[in-house]
Formats: structure tokens, sequence, C-alpha cells
């Protein structure tokens, strides 16, 4: 007998909605390592592809607009990190993985190594804020670990010298990128943190991808830039890049330019702040000088109510000699001062923007001469074309074939005669010569 009333039927699309709950029910959002199969992108924008290793593959979606976002163009055989969640397609009854992030699978485990180093490094308080360092206020030596051929240096060295022309900068040149480059920095930042020669260490390379800047994350560097003795500015790449070792240094700087302009003052502003201590140096003797005349002027009403002469003339002396050792400390002092102050001024005037002002004129000067040269020839090849065109005008011109010994024929409106066809026995015409013009009848053929 059928029994089929007492089972519980199923169409196909209510099988595959059941076992779509299902698969979303029991997977949370997994990530998958596999090479790229299959990869098209429609007029929707949606992009659909599969993930697939040596033994099987797996039917992807990435819908619009998470497919725009990408920072890679997906193709066939590239290995990637995919993020999603597993579910079905009922329509075709066909799980598949509908994705919302995806990345390169070598910056992906670039990215996981480095927060893996991080988190572990950070546990053992290499990088805590606590054991940072403050930079030298007047560092006399800086060693710059970088490479001598890159714009890093360069942009370093120039900052330095409009800023702080006093220091001395030593460029201890190294690779910054490639398998040698982590052992090489982490070496010279050793030695120049042993050698007790420089107030503070740089290491700076510019901007590049996670593969580029790869060897500031070793962790043998890192350890260096933590243990080294003296302060360690990290400036590794651009504002937005960060490695392991701006996070060990003492302080970390968002470009080469901007880390010279923290380790060292201006020295514009120093001299500034120099004559103003030399105004209040001034206001402050001048201050004490008075206090000191008023202690005189008592001590000597005091000499006199008392009437003893031999005490009035000790006092006197030491009166004098108090002075004379006051005015001549003042004046070493005040020498002292001066001679800063004269040796400052020197330096500003060697970096006096009027000498760079001169050279510029020097160049403007050179540079106003070459566009009237260059009108010049302009002029000239214009000149040539305007003949040359002239020329040929002339030979074209109707007038060109009077003179040749032929007449330009006109009826009285001005309209030229080509044909006799144009003209009738009694018109009167007017004939063109080279020399001037002829009236002229037309008469009947003899």
């Amino acid at each position: 007998m059928n029994d089929l009333p007492d089972r519980d039927v199923l169409t196909p699309s209510q099988l595959n909605t059941l076992a779509r709950d299902l698969l979303e029910g029991s997977f949370p959002a997994i990530w998958v390592e596999a090479e790229l199969g299959n990869v098209t992108r429609p007029a929707s924008g949606h992009l659909y592809f599969t993930l697939k290793d040596a033994r099987a593959q797996v039917r992807c979606a990435m819908f619009k607009p998470k497919s725009s976002w990408l920072k890679f163009v997906p193709r066939e055989g590239l290995r990637v990190l995919a993020r999603g969640r597993v579910t079905l397609y009922e329509a075709r009854g066909e799980y598949q993985l509908v994705l919302d992030h995806m990345e390169e699978a070598g910056e992906g485990a670039l990215r996981r190594a480095f927060e893996q180093l991080k988190a572990r490094l950070a546990a053992e308080g290499l990088f805590d804020p606590a054991r940072k360092r403050p930079l030298p206020a007047f560092p006399r030596r800086l060693a710059v670990i970088t490479s001598p051929s890159g714009a890093a240096v360069r942009d370093v060295i120039s900052v330095l010298g409009r800023r702080f022309p006093l220091l001395e900068v030593d460029v201890l040149p190294t690779q910054v990128q490639g398998a040698t480059a982590a052992a090489q920095v982490a070496a010279l930042v050793q030695s120049a943190g042993a050698s007790g020669r420089y107030d503070a260490v740089l290491v700076t390379r510019g901007g590049g991808s996670i593969e580029d800047l790869w060897a500031f994350n070793d962790e043998a560097l890192v350890r260096a830039v933590a243990a080294c003795a003296v302060p360690v500015v990290s400036a590794v790449g651009h504002e937005t890049d960060f490695t392991l070792c701006d996070f060990a240094a003492d302080l970390r700087a968002p470009t080469p330019s901007a880390a010279a302009e923290l380790l060292v003052p201006s020295i514009a502003d120093l001299g500034t702040r120099l004559r103003g201590l030399g105004r209040r140096l001034h206001t402050l003797h001048a201050h004490h000088m008075d206090r000191v005349q008023q202690r005189v002027d008592r001590a000597w009403l005091r000499l006199q109510a008392q009437g003893p002469q031999a005490r009035l003339a000790l006092m006197r002396r030491r009166h004098a000699d108090a002075l004379r050792h006051l005015q001549a400390q003042w004046q070493r002092q005040l020498e002292r001062r001066r001679a800063r102050l004269g040796h400052a001024e020197g330096v500003l005037r060697a970096h006096s923007p009027q000498r760079r002002l001169a050279a510029l004129a020097e160049r403007l000067a050179a540079l106003q001469a070459r566009p009237q040269a260059a009108i010049g020839r302009q002029l000239q090849r214009e000149a040539l074309r305007l003949t040359g065109l002239a020329r040929s005008l002339e030979a074209i011109s109707p007038l060109a074939t009077v003179a040749r010994g032929y007449a330009l024929v006109s009826r009285e409106d001005g309209t030229l005669v080509r044909s006799t066809t144009q003209v009738a026995v009694g018109d009167r015409l007017e004939a063109r010569l080279a020399d001037g013009t002829l009236s002229v009848q037309v008469l009947p053929p003899k």
C-alpha cells in the first residue's frame, strides 16, 4: 500500500534552502589560502572564480563593491588569502564561498608574521614607552645608518646642514633591502652605540612595499635597536609605513626629513634665544650693580655715624677692592658672552640668505637673456618664411602673367571675360595691361 502521504516530501528548492541554512549556520567566517582559477568579471562588476589546490577546488563569488576594493588584479594561477562565508547557490544546488576580503598570499603571510613577532616582542617589554630615552638637546655627532645612494640620506644631510651646521654627521653605509640588509644594519647599530663617539643614531631609508621594508622587521635588528647604548631614531619608509624598528626605537619619525628636524635645533632659533639671553644678562647685571651700590652707600653712612677714621679707611679699601673684583669678573664674563655671540653671528652670516639671493640674481640675469635670443631667432625664421610666401604668391599672381605681355579683359561690372560667348557686338570692355588700362569695344567679325 502506498504510504507517501505519511512522509515529509521536499521540493528541490526546499531541500536547497535547508542545506544553505545548515551550511551558513555551521561555518563562521573562514580563511582560505589557495590558487585562483576560472577568473571572470562580467559587466555587473561581480567577481567569480575558483579557489583550488592539487586535489580539489571550490566555487567563489565576490560581489561589487567589495570586488572593486581589491588592491591587486586577480588572475589565473595567483596565490591568494581569502576570507568569506560558506553558503549554497540554491538555483544550482552548488555550495560556494562568498568572499568579503582577499589579498595576495605572500603579503598576507608577511603581515601575519609581522603581527606575531610584534606581539611576542611587545610582551617582552621591548616596545614599552617607559624605556624610551629623550634625544640630546644639542647633539655633537650623529651616526646615520642608511644606503649612501638613496634619496633618504640626501634629504637628511640637507635638513641637518640647514638647521644645525655645527653637527658632525657620519654616514655609515649599508644595504637597506635584501637578505643581508638586516644583519648589516644590526651590526652598525651595535658598533655605533658601543663606540662612544655618537650622541644619537638615525636608522633610515625611503618608502617601499612591505617586502622592501621587511629587513627592518628582523628580530635581531629590533633587539639591537632596543639595546643600543645611545638614543635611536627610526625613520623607515613613508608616514603610513610602520616597522618593528619604529616601535623599538626611542623615537619614530614619519619621514627621513622629519627625523632630521627632530634631532637638531634650528640655528636661527638659537641665535634669537642667545640674543634674548644677552639682553636679560645685561639687565640682571645692571640690577645687581644697583643693589651693590645701595649696600655700599648704606655701609658708608654707618661708617660716618660711627666716626672711627681707621675703620672708615679700611671699609673704603674693601669697597674699592670689591668694586675692582666685581668689575674684573663682569668684564671677563662679558668678553666670554661677546665671543659666543660673535661666533654665533659668524655662523649666521655664513648661512645668510643674501649670498644665496646674489647667486640667484646672477642666474636670473643669465636666464633673462635666453628668451630674447630665442625671440630674435624666431623672428628671423618667420621673416624668411614670409619672404618665401610672398615669392610664391607673386609667382601665381595674375599680374605677373600680365607683365609678360598678356591682358586681363573684363566687363564694365568687373566680371572677367574668359570666352567670346560672354560678350556681344557693341559691348564695351576694359583690358588691363602691365602699365595701365584700355577701354575697348567689341566689333563685328570681318
